[in-house]
């Protein structure tokens, strides 16, 4: 323990941390910049940040302030140690509706604040895209803005009071009429009254430098509002006193289309006298579809408010009559409205990427010129672009002329770093010759403060260093920000990655095969951090069960760049903070579609899980759980299911088999089917005389072995819609040849012995080598499949995903891997695109239960949704995860966790359904959960509608059913 920590933790009472996992999770923020701290506190009130304060004054040691870690200059990074507001300092203190404030601390998420407001009708004014993660300290160092600031202005403008401890050990109370200030401020306001008065662009998003002006006689010498935007570099926030305003009861959003971009920002300005909430603008390079979007090249969405919903829809009819539009929409479902905002909240994370797939980077993030100016500002932003040989795909905030792009930098060589400095200072000029801030909303930072001379002059900016001399003289708090700033082209993140692609099994065929472009994917908007998921969201399920950085989608992320990086992380594959990280991944896969950039950590997790233990001796559960398609083939062909079972009912014999195995002991060893869904379908009359389309119904081993009554639902429901049902071709089965019946000699020769596996299992437990062996002999398996174009039904979503996505990947050098997930549908897709006429049975019930994150990160539910409304089954099932998620929820040490998983969403879901819902679960994991943590029978969709049918037989007087 070295010195520094020894007195941390001596002094505070909350969490230290100089171990590696902790330092290599706050290396970085959202920005390009790369810092390594020298640790971690996690301070339980103001006390332990003046102790920590003291410590590190003695020891002349930096401290850098974080919040939710979203900021994108590269001020939340630090070489020192990183107070982490989060763990602890994250509550609301109070809330007074009469007086519409609200006293935070300043780790408070922001929607927790929203939340607990919206009861009165009131909000917190400013809402950054990061709303559900950022919190009140970042929003009040970077003065953050969002898309409401036309409506309500910036954080600076809701700030009453706040809480700040000096790098000195001073406790100031800041307000109004200097209240708060420390010795020397007022005299240095005083003495350059004149520059104060007349070096400050007037604009609604000037954010750059320090907001010295506010200390002006008539602007009421409020040292709070000076404080807003100082990133931490004047004092540490502890607690803050923040105005609310009143929330229109109803909303509307009128989304308007213009032929280009330019257009709709020429377009903002005059809107602004109707009194809109909101005027973002966002250009068709940056969708990556269009439905549901007027005609045009371009939208603004200005959204209105009223008291009712005619009141706000008759504003916001009033603003499409007032703007010259190609094409307009006027929303006020709420569903409608969030769908359409989604789009533009994930811009910043879609942003990242070109069309083409190439990475776009921060540092010009959020420039702001005069919005009258914005048109002109944008052509030739565009031109300097081009000159450049740069790509950006602009939005933002167009009614406050504040613009958001992401640009094609090529931050990897010194080529492309020189480009990007170049850039930088020419675009730079460009925003101060049209009158504008260098930052728009989320600060200088590292990436603009070298340019504030260019935009203040250089004696303004000695203004700012004489004011944090006053403030901080030791220049202790966040160094190199703001006033004697880093390089801009210093720091970078991307200059410790290897220049070498890395040895990898998968294919990463977005990223081009280099794992670590895969890994720069996330760029910590940290999406994964939210506490709550929307719709049938799944991101990030033992985060929510944690709160814990390590276990985010981002924390992951950067634990393996670091390993890549190999300074903080040192031993590389064999890194056991990068395993103990990965150990409570679900490989839930929600990062695939949720994270706007894509992250897909369960593909991570299996690659260093595979060269983690390459060579060596693997948990318990990896040969348990990681290898039961075997066991279970060796108990079916043992036949001895019953035996089994007998024996897992044994108490101190199942204790005994769940230790040797790696399995929790808190959980049940599920029953094997009495008679495997093969032996049924070999013993059940053969089909004759069927006109419709073949379709090869998969027998993934969970419907094989643990719920045949899945398979037999499914045969049972598309044999009824017309569909030929066979089985994929084994030596001891009916092959798939010409009619799909075949016993043909040919069909013999050309079938293999064995049974098809899409690997699930191998993969998520990092076998790869042995999930590559398995993939292949499935698809010599599946040769005579291929000859056709049959489609495969899959009833499992995990193996569909597997299928769909795992096995392309995987075994990226075989063509027929891609051309059998091509052939890869789910069961409602089978049926609508097969038997588009049938009709299904009425089943006319209520439904609950949730959607498998699998299905809705890799193989979406459209069509579960349209078969389900065509039965009659009405309610929207729950997001997140079941947690129990394949073998993770059965492996020792994750019962807790899975279990609050499964209490995030789904059981609550269960427990609020009308009487009489039907539990659809199509996951075997999700049905297991549901029946040892809920004692609720959950149903695959194939089951219900089968029962349906077997309902209407008997209703119209048939006799016993043949199956």
């Amino acid at each position: 323990m070295t010195d520094l920590e020894a007195a941390l933790r001596g002094a505070v009472r909350g969490e230290v941390g100089c171990d590696t996992t902790s330092r290599a999770l706050t290396t970085m923020d959202a920005s390009n910049y790369r810092r390594v701290p020298l640790g971690v506190v996690a301070p339980v009130d103001a006390d332990d940040v003046a102790a920590v304060l003291e410590v590190c004054r003695a020891r002349g040691v930096p401290v850098v302030a974080r919040g939710g870690g979203t900021s994108i200059a590269g001020q939340a990074t630090g070489t020192g140690v990183v107070l982490d507001f989060t763990r602890h300092m994250n509550r609301l203190v109070s809330l007074d509706p009469e007086a519409r404030t609200a006293v935070v601390q300043p780790g408070l998420v922001l929607d927790r604040l929203q939340d607990a407001a919206a009861p009165h009708g009131l909000r917190f004014g400013p809402d950054p895209s990061t709303h559900s993660r950022c919190t009140l300290g970042g929003m009040i160092g970077n003065n953050s803005c969002g898309s409401h600031s036309v409506a309500w202005g910036t954080t600076a403008d809701s700030v009453r009071e706040l809480s700040v401890a000096t790098a000195r050990g001073r406790r100031l109370r800041l307000g109004q009429e200097w209240a708060g200030a420390p010795e020397g401020l007022r005299e240095l306001v005083d003495g350059d009254l004149a520059r104060l008065r007349t070096g400050f662009p007037d604009l609604p998003r000037r954010i750059s430098g320090y907001a010295l002006d506010a200390l002006l006689p008539e602007k009421g010498a409020d040292v709070a509002r000076s404080f807003c935007g100082s990133e931490g570099t004047l004092g540490v926030l502890t607690e803050a006193v923040v105005r609310l305003v009143e929330s229109p009861r109803a909303r509307a959003l009128a989304v308007l289309g213009y032929a280009d971009e330019a257009g709709a920002a020429e377009a903002a300005a005059g809107l602004l006298p109707l009194g809109p909430l909101t005027v973002e603008g966002m250009a068709v390079d940056l969708v990556p579809s269009t439905e549901g979007l007027p005609r045009g090249g371009a939208w603004l969405f200005v959204e209105t408010g009223g008291d009712t919903e005619a009141e706000a829809r008759a504003r916001a009819e009033a603003v499409v009559r007032a703007a010259d539009v190609v094409d307009a929409l006027v929303v006020t479902d709420p569903a409608g409205q969030r769908a359409l905002w989604r789009i533009r909240e994930d811009a910043s994370g879609t942003a990242t990427r070109m069309p083409d797939g190439a990475e776009a980077w921060p540092g010009w993030e959020d420039c702001a010129v005069p919005p009258a100016r914005l048109g002109d500002y944008l052509r030739d932003f565009r031109s300097l672009l081009a000159a450049h040989g740069l790509r950006g795909t602009p939005y933002g905030h167009f009614g406050d002329g504040c613009i958001h792009v992401r640009i094609d930098f090529d931050l990897l060589t010194a080529a492309g770093v020189a480009r990007f400095r170049r850039f930088s200072e020419e675009l730079a000029e460009l925003v101060v010759a049209h009158g504008g801030s260098l930052s728009g909303e989320h600060g200088d930072g590292q990436a603009r403060a070298e340019l504030l001379p260019r935009m203040y002059g250089e004696e303004t900016v000695a203004l700012f260093e004489r004011a944090k001399g006053v403030w901080d003289p030791d220049d202790l708090l966040n160094p190199g920000m703001l006033v004697r700033p880093a390089p801009l082209d210093a720091n970078l993140r991307f200059a410790v990655l290897p220049r070498e692609p890395v040895d990898v099994e998968f294919g990463y065929p977005a990223d081009g095969g280099d794992f670590s472009a895969a890994v720069r994917r996330c760029v910590g908007v940290a999406k994964c951090r939210t506490t709550s998921v929307t719709g049938s969201g799944v991101m990030c399920p033992s985060f929510r069960a944690t709160g814990e950085e390590e276990h985010s989608t981002r924390g992951r992320a950067r634990l393996l760049h670091e390993m890549l990086a190999g300074e903080v992380v040192t031993d590389g594959w064999r890194s056991t903070e990068v395993r103990d990280a990965l150990d409570l991944c679900l490989s839930c896969k929600g990062c695939r579609s949720d994270c706007p950039v894509e992250v897909d950590m369960a593909t991570y997790k299996a690659e260093f899980l595979h060269h983690h233990y390459a060579g060596r001796r693997r948990p318990a559960a990896h040969y348990a759980m990681g290898w039961l398609p075997v066991w279970l083939r060796w108990a079916a062909r043992a036949r001895v299911a019953p035996v089994v079972n007998a024996l897992a009912s044994v108490g101190p014999l199942a204790a005994v088999a769940k230790r040797l195995g790696g399995i929790a002991g808190e959980r049940e060893v599920p029953r094997l089917a009495g008679e495997t869904f093969s032996r049924w379908w070999r013993r059940r009359p053969a089909e004759a005389g069927r006109t419709g389309d073949l379709v090869v119904l998969w027998p993934d081993t969970f419907t094989e072995h643990l719920s045949p009554s899945v398979g037999r639902a499914a045969v049972r429901v598309l044999e009824a819609a017309g569909l030929r049902v066979v089985l994929p071709p084994t030596l001891r089965g009916r092959v798939v040849i010409g009619d799909g019946t075949s016993k043909s000699a040919l069909a013999l020769l050309t079938a293999r012995r064995g049974r098809v596996c899409c690997g699930l299992t191998y993969v998520s437990t990092g076998q790869l080598d042995r999930a590559r062996a398995v993939m292949r002999h499935t698809l010599d398996l599946m040769a005579p499949v291929l000859e056709t174009s049959a489609p495969v039904v899959v009833l499992e979503p995990s193996c569909a995903a597997a299928l769909r996505t795992d096995l392309p990947e995987l075994l990226h050098d075989d063509p027929r891997a891609a051309r059998l997930a091509a052939r890869v549908l789910t069961f409602a897709e089978a049926l609508e695109r097969h038997a588009p006429d049938w009709t299904p049975p009425a089943v006319d019930r209520p439904a609950t239960g949730q959607t498998h994150c699998h299905q809705h990160a890799v193989l979406g539910d459209a069509a579960d949704r349209r078969l389900r409304e065509a039965a009659g089954l009405t309610g929207e099932l729950s997001g997140g995860c079941c947690g129990l998620a394949g073998n993770f929820g059965f492996e020792k040490g994750h019962y807790e966790v899975s279990a609050a998983c499964a209490e995030d969403q789904l059981l609550p879901a269960v427990r609020e359904a009308p009487d009489g819902a039907v539990v659809l679960a199509d996951g075997f994991s999700c049905r297991t959960q549901l029946e040892q943590l809920g004692g609720v029978r959950g149903r695959h969709l194939a089951e219900v509608l089968a029962e349906a049918l077997e309902a209407e037989r008997r209703a119209g007087g048939g006799g016993p059913s043949a199956r």
